[in-house]
Order: C-alpha cells, then structure tokens, then sequence
C-alpha cells in the first residue's frame, strides 16, 4: 500500500486558486504547515477572473472553491446581492470558462492540475453528473432529465409533465448547477390542486428568490409554480425523491471525501427535513451507529465505501470529491446523490480508522496522497469500477 508520507516523496510546490483568507485556504494552510511543506501559493479568483493569474513550471495547481467572496460572486452571477438563488446559469458559464482558461496556463507553464476544468464541468451539471454515474452503472435515483435527449425544463408545466410520465408522485427538483442545497425543492403531488414543496427557498412579494437558513414548506401550488418558473431558466435537474434510512428517528445520509481513488472520511448527516444539510439545521449523526446497522442488515461498511469510490471513479483527474450517499431504508441499498467538487469542507474530522487517512482531516490527506496521483492516472480505472 502506497504511503501517505509525503516526506517520502517528491514535494510538492504547491499552488492553491481560491479565496485569500478564507476558511478553506486557511484549513489548507495549516494541514500544509503541519506536513512540514512551504506554504502554499495563493492564487486568488478575483486574479483569475480579470486575467491576472500566473503559474509556474514545476507546481501543483489545486482549483478550490470561488463561493464566499462578494465581488467573485458578483462577476460570476452577474448580482451584487449573494442571498439571491437566481444567477446560476451564468455563474456556470463564466466559472467553467475561466476554470478552463486557468487550466490551460497552468498546462502550457509546466504545472500539474489537481482538478480537471472538464470534469469540474460535469460535476457542477447534476443532469450531467447523474447520467455519468448512471452510465457506469453506479446506483442513483431515477430521473426523467439526465438523459442524453432530455430537452431542457421549461417550468412548473414541464416538472408536471416530467414527474408523471416517470411515474413520479415525489421528486426533487433541484437547479442545475446549485450547490449547498440552493434551490433544491422537494415536491410532493397527492392529486389535483394538492401541491407541497419543501424547501430553504424564500419566495418574496416581488418573485424573488432567496436563500434562507430556514426550511419552509409551500402548499399552494401558485406558490410552487412560481419558484419553479423562476428557476427553470438557470437549468432544472429533476430526480427521484427517495425514502431515506433512518438514525434516531431522523432522515439519515453519507458524506464521504474520496481522495486519489481511495475513501478517507465520512460523516453521517441527519435531519428532521428531507435536505441534510448541516447549514440548515441538520446534525452529524452516529458514524459506528452506521456500521452497526449495516453490519446486522447482513450488509458492510466496505461495499459502502467502495460504491463512494465507484462514484469518484467517473472522476479520475480530480484529486478530491464529495460523494453524497442516500441509503435506502434497511441499510441494505444505496443511491449516490451528488458528487462534489468541493466537498471537503468538514472541519474537525478524522479519517476512517480502518484507512490509510487516519488521524488526518481532509486536507491533510489530500496533501499526503498526492505521491499516489501518477499512479492512480497511470492505472487509469473505467468509470464505476469499484476499487
């Protein structure tokens, strides 16, 4: 088994593109200072976006996240209010293209990307995301708009149409290229006139739509229709509600970081509402509950990782993803949800045990599977192979 003494190997010169000073950076920084490396270069997204940055023969560029800064938001978005949910289809557009135009500096200078522009395009389209997976035969919620002939979503109208022909009664409806649980709703059809949707959207008396540490729920279907409406135009994703196990009585699901191919970290997120989210008032729940509940199912924890692993395999040139695993009641079954880009922000925690992460949190390794990289590249896997 590969060590994840970086020591042992070449060290990096690093370079990290995101947002000076934030937590992120800051979380980065310390793991880099602690493994005993320079500190990182820091690259910022203002720089990016206004065509200033530069990158170096030799270094390792690592593409972090753009969210957290106002003006980054503003030139992304095109709105100086980032409470607001609507904008995301330029956000998309403007960050997938400067992504590819670091990308292409940092290649032609000699640096070696962490994160690939091309996949981080996929991974910011959940229509995209889900039908890679399902493409590779990782189990994920069925949908009616990841298809390769799926036209776009137009409005409420379509969402209708789109959940009965799928035989859908409940379903998530979620902006394309959202993250955090912006703009997801989830919808719930009884019958005629009866419409509810779950949701930390906060409709005002004007149609505008924010972004609320608070989830409400609509039950007038004009209500619904037009947060939907609003939304369509960013780009919709429309999936499977599905039942979730339980912990605690509690809506329960997986967050685990994939790093170089292998599991490092999961965390298990619960809630009283159908969105986890620990921003909106959901709680890390019991992680050894989890094993032992899937350990008297007949189940195990191993396959749990390894389907995680199956899902970042679709993902080969990016160092680091967040899978988001819903299981279904009994334990037994499981459906990955979303795969993240950035989905290592979990401070605090360790790494599994039983892997070659323990006793580091993410960011620490990350650092030290970095002497992997080559040769998970070189050994390349078809996507959805388990590890």
């Amino acid at each position: 088994m590969p060590s994840f003494t970086a020591g042992r190997h070449r060290t990096p010169r690093l370079t990290v593109v995101g947002i000076p000073g934030n937590r992120r950076l800051s979380l980065l920084q310390d793991a880099v200072l602690a493994a005993g490396l320079a500190p990182a270069r820091e690259v910022g997204w203002l720089d990016v976006l206004r065509g200033r940055a530069a990158f170096g023969a030799g270094e390792t560029v690592r593409i972090d996240s753009p969210g957290e800064d106002a003006e980054v938001d503003r030139l992304l978005r095109g709105t100086d209010d980032q409470t607001r949910v609507e904008g995301t289809g330029r956000w998309y557009e403007r960050f997938t293209a400067a992504a590819r135009d670091l990308g292409r500096a940092a290649t032609d200078a000699g640096a070696e990307l962490l994160d690939d522009p091309d996949e981080l395009a996929v991974l910011f389209d959940k229509r995209l995301t889900h039908r890679e997976l399902d493409q590779a035969g990782v189990p994920v919620p069925l949908s009616p708009t990841s298809g390769a002939a799926a036209p776009a979503v137009s409005g409420w109208d379509d969402v209708r149409a789109r959940m009965a022909g799928a035989g859908l009664r409940r379903a998530f409806v979620k902006i394309a290229h959202g993250s955090s649980a912006s703009g997801v709703l989830a919808v719930r059809i009884a019958g005629p006139g009866r419409v509810s949707a779950i949701t930390s959207v906060e409709l005002d008396g004007a149609g505008r739509l924010f972004n609320s540490l608070r989830v409400r729920r609509y039950t007038a279907e004009r209500e619904v229709a037009a947060i939907i409406d609003t939304l369509a135009p960013d780009g919709l994703h429309i999936e499977q509600w599905v039942s979730k196990g339980t912990q605690q009585g509690r809506a329960a699901d997986l967050r685990v970081v994939v790093v170089a191919g292998r599991a490092t970290h999961a965390v298990v997120r619960t809630s009283a509402s159908p969105m986890t989210n620990l921003h909106l008032g959901g709680a890390r729940g019991d992680l050894d509950a989890v094993r032992s509940t899937v350990d008297a199912a007949g189940g195990s924890f191993s396959t749990v990782l390894a389907l995680c692993e199956a899902a970042a395999a679709c993902f080969p040139a990016t160092h680091c993803v967040g899978v988001d695993l819903m299981p279904e009641p009994g334990w037994l079954r499981y459906a990955v949800a979303e795969v993240n880009a950035f989905g290592d922000l979990l401070p605090g925690l360790g790494g599994l045990p039983e892997r070659e992460a323990a006793g580091l949190d993410t960011y620490a390794a990350q650092l030290a599977a970095l002497p992997r990289r080559a040769g998970r590249a070189a050994a390349h896997r078809p996507c959805g192979d388990p590890v």
